[in-house]
């Protein structure tokens, strides 16, 4: 201790000069527009280099289930172009499904939220990479999510794990859509809600995107009915979706852009 307020002592004039140096910085950032975003946009770089840095560490330590993973993947992609009469099931989508409306990036989860009530995904992709927002977020399982914010380099995404988040799903069998939500209880149940009680629900059936925006492509899978009841009116479902991801284990996901995304949002404003 004594050591210590020697070094004070003795380092007081410099000491001062570092406060009164830190001062100024933070009064000049304050009061600048232009410095506050280069420190808001310099500190989001820190913070996503770090989050890519620790991902980058557990992924080494992780690649052998995810090596697994991709191997599995690549096999059924593999299958589908050779043997075009192979049906996909419905807990895997790849890009080969869909028309050429959608374009398709690789990215990786490098920082993943699961326990909160509003989560948050970050990837590392971002503008640089073409990554705007609005693009949904899906693995080769299912829905993940939707870009909420970018950066040069990195992007934020809003989790069907979101208490705020609002997508439009269907039963696979028919065409009767609702909204999915989340109540926030747990990460392997979401909530599937305004599905009319004249729609054939059952146990154990498929529920995917319904198409119905211009983010997802019809048919994304979500889940299947864990449960259901009327609500309190008794006039629509409310349904527990038992998810295909594991929302808690996702690394490797692809984001979606639809290439006529401005012209329908044109369409609908008009």
């Amino acid at each position: 201790m004594q050591q210590i307020i020697n070094f004070i002592i003795r380092n007081k004039n410099f000491l001062l000069f570092l406060l009164l140096f830190c001062m100024s910085l933070l009064f000049t950032i304050q009061s600048h527009s232009y410095h506050k975003s280069k420190f808001i946009n310099s500190a989001n770089f820190l913070t996503g280099g770090i989050y890519n840095s620790v991902n980058n560490i557990s992924g080494y330590f992780n690649l052998k289930s995810q090596n697994q993973l991709l191997a599995e993947e690549n096999k059924r992609l593999r299958a589908l172009i050779l043997n075009s009469e192979i049906q996909p099931d419905s807990a895997y989508i790849d890009s080969l499904t869909f028309n050429k409306a959608y374009r398709f990036y690789n990215a990786n989860i490098i920082k993943n939220s699961y326990a909160l009530t509003d989560n948050i995904l970050t990837l590392n992709k971002g503008t640089n990479d073409s990554i705007k927002q609005d693009f949904g977020v899906i693995s080769s399982k299912g829905l993940i999510g939707i870009v909420d914010k970018t950066s040069n380099n990195y992007a934020t995404v809003l989790s069907i794990l979101n208490t705020t988040s609002r997508i439009s799903a269907q039963l696979k069998k028919t065409n009767h859509f609702g909204t999915l939500t989340w109540n926030g209880d747990t990460p392997d149940l979401t909530q599937l809600i305004d599905i009319p009680k004249i729609a054939p629900v059952k146990i154990g059936d498929t529920i995917i995107t319904s198409g119905r925006s211009s983010i997802f492509p019809k048919g994304v899978p979500i889940g299947l009915i864990e449960s259901f009841q009327l609500d309190i009116a008794e006039n629509y479902y409310e349904i527990n979706v038992q998810l295909f991801n594991d929302m808690t284990n996702i690394e490797h996901v692809y984001i979606i852009e639809n290439s006529n995304t401005e012209e329908i949002n044109t369409l609908l404003h008009e």
